[in-house]
C-alpha cells in the first residue's frame, strides 16, 4: 500500500479515472454492438439513424484516448461502407 500522501492521492485518482474509462469503453461497446446488429438485420433506415450517434461516441473515445486514433478511423470506415452497401 502506498505511503505518502501523494500516493494516496494518486491511487484515489487512479480509482476515478478507472471507473470513468470502465464506463466510457463499455459505452462504445454497446454502441457498436447495436450498430452491427442493425447492419446484419438488413434495416437501411435504423443503421443510417444510428452511425451519427456510434460515430460520435467513437469519435469521443479516440479522443479521451480509451481507444487509439487509428482503431476509431477503422471502425468508422468499417461501419460507413457496410452501412453503404447495405443502402445500395
Amino acid at each position: 500500500m502506498a505511503n505518502t500522501y501523494s500516493a494516496l492521492k494518486r491511487v484515489r485518482q487512479m480509482e476515478r479515472r478507472t471507473e470513468i474509462n470502465r464506463k466510457n469503453k463499455t459505452r462504445l461497446r454497446h454502441q457498436i454492438r447495436a450498430m452491427r446488429r442493425a447492419i446484419a438485420g438488413k434495416d437501411p433506415s435504423a443503421a443510417a439513424a444510428l452511425l451519427p450517434a456510434t460515430f460520435s461516441v467513437i469519435d469521443r473515445s479516440a479522443k479521451s484516448g480509451i481507444i487509439k486514433k487509428n482503431t476509431a478511423a477503422r471502425y468508422k470506415s468499417n461501419l460507413h461502407s457496410r452501412v453503404k452497401a447495405l443502402s445500395a
